[in-house]
Formats: structure tokens, C-alpha cells, sequence
């Protein structure tokens, strides 16, 4: 039996690049996405970490690594994706070379922040792919699918905490990293270039990863019913499937998403809870 420790959602998301083989590391700091960072360092061994000069400039960067063949991470504040969308959205239509998220850490009730947004939109506006953990366990292992999916539909990947998952602690396992070698840039001016004449160009792919992505969803391993009574039933995703869970009777069914953009269409492929 593994052991179990008890870890923040933020130091689970540094557990998480560090066990899915990320190589570079990009952030602005901002309260509730801060810690991430701060505890990626005891990695440092496996992997480059950096705090850039703003928001922008770590998507840039982090993405210039994906770019380049290499894993990469990304992390801000909900109100740090507005500084960071011009890099975010063009990326959807140049694609990925390696594994590329973006951590947006939401801030409902506006703990330590000037407003509320809510970045789920981001994922629909910019047309990529939007993964919810809904606690610190599901923050290490869905950020390896994360990347998985990245790579698997060539766009980047924003990844949704909020407050309640990046500051409460709850028990994880621990697994080995597993190393994703840097592939060999290969010169790309086609792919890796966003001209507008490019971007004309990829825009048909970017719909057509999209749908690709929604047929992925009935049958991702992210999205799982959790079936009980008949008299009941919710769906999910977030922090607001561990409130729903204290609030409805035990014998409640849940559809459980975590991806959560696109949205499924059908429940054909999804398995139960085990």
C-alpha cells in the first residue's frame, strides 16, 4: 500500500509536472496560485522553474518551451489570464510540439481579489481544451492527463483550480515521474509562425481538434458517474462536487466532469466510480 501524504492543491499541482516529466516552468505569482511555484524548487533537480515579470511573459515562455519539445507549466491568478490571453489564444491555432498547460487558479468570493471571473469562458473562447480537479489528488493525476490531451489534440490545455482546492489539504499518493524525452525542434514556419495568413489557414484545424476533443469526452477517463439512488442525480465538477457530496443524501448519483470543455454529448463511454 502506497503511503499517503497531506498536501495543499498547490503543492499537489507541483507534484503533478513534476511525476508528468514537465521540464519548464513559468509564473506570475498571485494569491491563490502563489504556492505552486514556491514548491516546485525542491524539483529543481528534474526540472527549470522561473518567475517571469508578468503573466504574459510566462505563457510566452512556457510555451516557447512546448514549442521547442519540451513539457511546460504556466500558473497565475484568474485576473492574470487577461494579461496572458493574446499569447493563449494564438497558441490554440499554432498547436503544440509537447504537452503545454496553463494553471488558472479562480478566486469565488474573491478572497484576495479584485473580482470574481469566472476563466471557464477562456476555455470557449480561445477553443481549447478545460480540466477541473476537485481536489489535491485529482490535481496531481489530472494534470498528467492534462498533458496527455495536449498533446493528443495539439492545443494547450487550461487547467481550473480555485481557492478552496489550491488551499485546502487533503491525503495523495505519490507516483515515479515519467520522464517525457524533449523532442527535436524542427524548423516549422507553417505551423510555429502566426502570421495571419497562417492563422487563416489553421483556423479549420482548431475546429476540427474541437470536435475531435468532444467525441474524446464520452469516453474520458476524467469524466465518471458515480451511480447510487435513482431519486437523485447532479452533475458536477470542481470544488462544487466535494460540497455537493456533504449536502445531498448518500444516495445521490453524480455525473462527475473533469473536463469540462467541450462538454460531453452523451454518456455512452463514461464508467462508473470505482
Amino acid at each position: 500500500m502506497k503511503p499517503k501524504y497531506l498536501l495543499a492543491g498547490n503543492e499537489a499541482v507541483a507534484r503533478g509536472a513534476y511525476e508528468a516529466g514537465v521540464k519548464v516552468c513559468s509564473s506570475y505569482p498571485g494569491t491563490p496560485s502563489t504556492e505552486i511555484f514556491e514548491n516546485l524548487p525542491q524539483y529543481q533537480g528534474e526540472l527549470y522553474c522561473e518567475w517571469a515579470p508578468n503573466e504574459k511573459v510566462a505563457v510566452e515562455v512556457a510555451y516557447g518551451a512546448a514549442i521547442a519539445g519540451a513539457r511546460s507549466l504556466c500558473a497565475m491568478k484568474h485576473v492574470g489570464v487577461n494579461v496572458a490571453a493574446d499569447p493563449l489564444f494564438t497558441a490554440a491555432y499554432n498547436g503544440v510540439n509537447r504537452g503545454f498547460v496553463i494553471v488558472t487558479a479562480d478566486d469565488p468570493s474573491m478572497h484576495s481579489s479584485q473580482n470574481e471571473q469566472d476563466n471557464r469562458y477562456y476555455a470557449k473562447a480561445a477553443k481549447v481544451a478545460l480540466v477541473e480537479p476537485s481536489d489535491s489528488q485529482e490535481c496531481i493525476d489530472f494534470l498528467k492527463e492534462a498533458y496527455k490531451i495536449s498533446e493528443r489534440f495539439d492545443m494547450p490545455v487550461l487547467f481550473r483550480t480555485t481557492t478552496r482546492i489550491s488551499h485546502s489539504k487533503s491525503l495523495v499518493s505519490f507516483s515515479k515521474r515519467q520522464e517525457a524525452e524533449a523532442f527535436v525542434y524542427k524548423r516549422n514556419v507553417r505551423k510555429n509562425v502566426c502570421t495571419p495568413a497562417n492563422a487563416y489557414l489553421n483556423h479549420p484545424k482548431v475546429e476540427t481538434n474541437l470536435k475531435m476533443l468532444q467525441e474524446y469526452s464520452n469516453v474520458c477517463p476524467l469524466n465518471q458517474m458515480e451511480l447510487k439512488g435513482r431519486e437523485n442525480g447532479v452533475i458536477t465538477a470542481s470544488i462544487a462536487y466535494q460540497y455537493a457530496k456533504e449536502v445531498f443524501p448518500e444516495d445521490t448519483s453524480f455525473l462527475k466532469l473533469g473536463l469540462t470543455y467541450p462538454l460531453l454529448w452523451t454518456l455512452s463511454g463514461i464508467s462508473p466510480l470505482k
